[in-house]
């Protein structure tokens, strides 16, 4: 009998794992599971509250991403039995596994935070982190005239840590293309101490929302948003009035895992080896991408650079071999900046971002805004659907994160 392998979720991780594995055995028997055959291209939603990308371009059939062989179930995940090695879905299906990916990603959790989908929710209060929620706020963008805008993280973690920056800097960008940059007052606020996680893309990314005039408001760790009267109340009691809030919801793992016992946190993320990327749960449970709890961003290149060692550990287990203990943390992220520029940065979980080139001494500009980072951005829209999900390795990007190129700074600021 073939050995059997049940993969939760067919997104980027789900998706990318399962062709990998196909391509590496074809002897053994893979079943992906979602609840929708909607593939959404994430990293596209930032565009859509700006009129630069449309539904159209960012959704895909989720089955048709997958290579023959592999068997697609359209059903929502009831619990996982991690004692019998079996997944109960809510149509009364029972998948039993030798090895189980999950996949399923992070959710939004807007519903935890006081207020936030009660009255002026969709109306004065945004989020563009899902789909309706990004083509509402076009809406609203276009409507607004004036006034302050403010876009709020409610705590970490969330997917793409970067997209909330992006989106200040391209509603700058976005205001002054419409003549009303000097009527709207920008404003981020953060429940970091600064305005990103590592002290010297903080201190460069700091800079650049003071040289666009965006004002930064850190730990500010909300509690309560009143959408009626425009007004975001933290839990030390500081308000931030608003004209328009763009919100970042809080995130947790998917709803089955906190429903299986043993197999994820409190969050229903999964405990996961750094760096075999086995969980914690059982040895032949696995955990790619937003789902994993790992010290490192939930953000799709990460996800990329896991699957190589996922599944080369996935083989190593079903033949009683050792795991492969390599994967370093590699993150690799475009921050679009507006007006047609972009940066770039690249860590692992023991090096911060920092300037140079990647992914050598002549390549693309770190830290640093540059054309070329934004065209790189835009290309690898392309990339995701034709390499990345079907599984083959991006050329000159390694999983590794590379240290060629990179300087490290005499002095960081403050």
């Amino acid at each position: 009998m073939d050995e059997r392998i049940v993969i939760l979720g067919a997104g980027t991780g789900g998706t990318l794992t399962a062709n990998r594995l196909r391509r590496a055995r074809s002897d053994v028997e893979i079943t992906v599971v979602d609840q929708d055959d909607d593939h959404i291209y994430q990293p596209g939603l930032l565009f859509i509250p700006f009129g630069l990308a449309h539904t159209e371009d960012l959704v895909r059939s989720r089955p048709r991403q997958l290579h023959p062989g592999i068997v697609y179930h359209r059903c929502a995940v009831d619990r996982v039995d991690i004692d019998h090695d079996r997944v109960h879905l809510i149509d009364g299906t029972e998948l039993d596994y030798d090895v189980l990916v999950i996949a399923t990603g992070a959710t939004l959790q807007p519903e935890e935070t006081e207020g936030l989908t009660g009255p002026g929710w969709r109306q004065g209060v945004h989020t563009f982190y899902d789909l309706p929620g990004a083509t509402a706020l076009h809406t609203a963008l276009e409507a607004f005239d004036g006034g302050r805008l403010v876009v709020n993280v409610v705590d970490m973690p969330i997917k793409c840590p970067v997209a909330p920056l992006e989106f200040c800097f391209l509603a700058d960008w976005y205001f002054r293309e419409r003549g009303i940059r000097e009527r709207v007052r920008l404003t981020y606020a953060t429940p970091l101490d600064g305005a990103f996680t590592k002290p010297v893309a903080s201190h460069a990314l700091a800079g650049l929302l003071a040289e666009k005039g965006i004002e930064l408001v850190t730990e500010f760790n909300t509690g309560e948003v009143d959408g009626a009267a425009g007004r975001l109340t933290s839990f030390d009691e500081r308000v931030l009035d608003f004209d328009l809030a763009v919100v970042v919801p809080l995130h947790g793992g998917a709803r089955y895992v906190g429903d299986s016992p043993g197999l994820g946190d409190a969050l229903n993320f999964v405990p996961t080896d750094p760096h075999t990327l086995q969980s914690g749960a059982r040895p032949n449970i696995f955990a790619i991408g937003d789902a994993a709890s790992i010290p490192t961003s939930k953000a799709g290149s990460v996800t990329h650079f896991e699957g190589d060692v996922l599944v080369t550990n996935i083989i190593r287990f079903l033949n009683g071999q050792p795991l492969d203990a390599t994967f370093d943390g590699h993150t690799n992220c475009f921050i679009e900046s507006g007006f047609g520029k972009a940066l770039l940065i690249d860590f692992n979980y023991d090096t911060e971002p920092l300037p140079g080139h990647f992914p050598g001494p002549v390549g693309l500009p770190l830290l640093k805004q540059s054309r070329l980072n934004h065209l790189g951005k835009l290309m690898f829209a392309w990339l995701y659907w034709h390499a990345l999900l079907p599984g083959r390795d991006l050329p000159g990007v390694a999983a590794d994160m590379p240290h060629a190129g990179k300087h490290v700074p005499e002095t960081v600021g403050t």
